[in-house]
């Protein structure tokens, strides 16, 4: 073999260094491209979100606007954002309008007026009630957020304390109950309706946003545990095994050896 065919000394080791550094290149790039999608699609995803709000109200309110005193008349291009704005300042006038005397006896001539209809009233008297419930200044829907079991034991779901229960469904049952606004995953604005007794849920120190959070995204974005390190340690629900009752929990009611019992009955 000529001399001149032979590969020179280092040959081997220079290409190695030079995979392993397009490799490191590679790798630096993968993780700027990621870290550049972690950043921007949050943002993006927000603005995208309300842009389309913005334009559905946009696209509802400003057809409505007469054409002598709607500015995009006399503009050669469109006002983004004019029927939200038109939308807040009319419901700020109602508001005031229905605060005075003259507005509280208009809304409640209306109210008898649809009182009369048999089916306008049924939809009309849930829907104020619920937004009375939801916006007053000191409702306690959806301030808590609660752990219990569902849909069996040892299954664990986390829910939204919507307000105490009242009426004939506490009256026929001998616990105290709560409502309990079960959420759907990703959809947190379907789920279902419990009434679940107060002793049977664990009420969680996340907010009401996080656990939102937790709901929407699968249980991928977790909440952080901010209680303090000795209120960790302290269990509040027993080991699931049979029938075994979990909530409200007595770690010195039922020893280990119990627990293990029922657990290699249920096993066999």
């Amino acid at each position: 073999m000529d001399r001149t065919d032979q590969p020179k000394p280092g040959t081997g080791r220079r290409r190695r260094r030079g995979r392993r550094m397009r490799l490191r290149i590679m790798r630096h790039i993968r993780a700027y491209f990621f870290a550049g999608v972690l950043v921007t699609a949050p943002i993006a995803i927000t603005f995208y979100l309300a842009w389309l709000i913005i334009n559905w109200i946009d696209g509802k309110i400003t057809p409505l606007i007469p054409a002598a005193y709607n500015p995009e008349t006399y503009l050669p291009f469109g006002i983004p954002g004019l029927g939200l704005i038109i939308s807040f300042v009319l419901l700020t006038v109602i508001g005031a309008m229905a605060a005075g005397a003259a507005g509280r006896f208009g809304v409640k001539m209306t109210e008898r007026l649809l009182a009369r209809m048999p089916v306008i009233r049924s939809v009309y008297s849930a829907t104020k009630q619920i937004f009375e419930t939801v916006l007053r200044q000191q409702s306690n829907a959806f301030r808590q957020v609660v752990l219990f079991e569902y849909p069996r034991r040892g299954s664990w779901a986390i829910g939204f304390i919507t307000g105490k229960t009242l009426g004939e469904v506490q009256n026929v049952t001998s616990d105290e109950v709560v409502n309990v606004f079960l959420p759907t995953t990703p959809n947190p604005t379907s789920g279902y309706l419990l009434f679940i007794p107060r002793r049977e849920l664990i009420v969680l120190s996340m907010t009401v946003e996080e656990g939102i959070k937790m709901v929407v995204s699968g249980g991928i974005v977790t909440p952080e545990d901010r209680r303090d390190p000795e209120e960790r340690k302290i269990k509040k629900a027993a080991p699931a095994a049979l029938d075994r009752q979990t909530i409200p929990y007595d770690e010195g009611d039922g020893g280990t050896a119990e627990i293990e019992d029922l657990r290699e009955r249920q096993s066999s």
